[in-house]
């Protein structure tokens, strides 16, 4: 299970990737086609949407997967172990309720707008509503496996109940790490 998360992780991060480059390549080339050349690529900006899109989503799913939105726990914290580990299924509960809502409505979206064409590049407005599906269904994924370790791993529950409070502590975290794996300052 861990080598099926961990393949998708990187699955999401290549495909982050590529949308990042590919946006700033087609703002970039037609930034300098306006200004050095007078012209332009009509259908650049409709495919920096697009990627900018499922760049978005995708970060979504990996925030989740690495447990990294922000929130407030300030309550959790003053509960009792067992409590925690309630409030937290719940939570996780309703999460997949709007999850499967969102599922819900970007199916539904994605097969009424399969006739329906962008503009500019006469792709399919599908491509835009289909990430939601993607969406749901990979952060659907990570909270049931979040709910598998609440309930029958209760020693790594602390894991899951890290969050992060101010992009500050988000970004001292992050330092940590990679002061971690470099092995300190030089």
């Amino acid at each position: 299970m861990a080598k099926l998360f961990s393949l998708f992780s990187k699955f999401t991060d290549v495909l982050m990737a590529i949308c990042l480059a590919s946006m700033a390549i087609l703002v970039f080339g037609n930034v300098v086609l306006r200004y050095a050349f007078d012209s332009g690529i009509t259908w650049s900006e409709e495919m920096s949407r697009f990627f900018f899109v499922w760049l978005t989503f995708l970060g979504a799913i990996g925030a989740l997967k690495d447990n990294s939105h922000l929130g407030v726990d300030m309550f959790i914290k003053k509960l009792p172990l067992q409590a925690k580990r309630v409030v937290y299924v719940i939570s996780n509960l309703i999460v997949l309720y709007v999850l499967w809502l969102v599922l819900d409505g970007s199916w539904k979206s994605t097969l009424i707008s399969t006739n329906a064409h962008a503009p500019a590049t006469g792709l399919p407005m599908s491509y835009i509503y289909g990430i939601g599906i993607v969406m749901s269904v990979g952060m659907g994924m990570i909270v049931l496996h979040h709910l598998y370790i609440a309930l029958f791993r209760r020693d790594r529950l602390h894991e899951l109940m890290r969050t992060k409070e101010s992009e500050e502590e988000i970004m001292r975290d992050s330092l940590d790490q990679n002061q971690s794996v470099t092995g300190g300052n030089r």
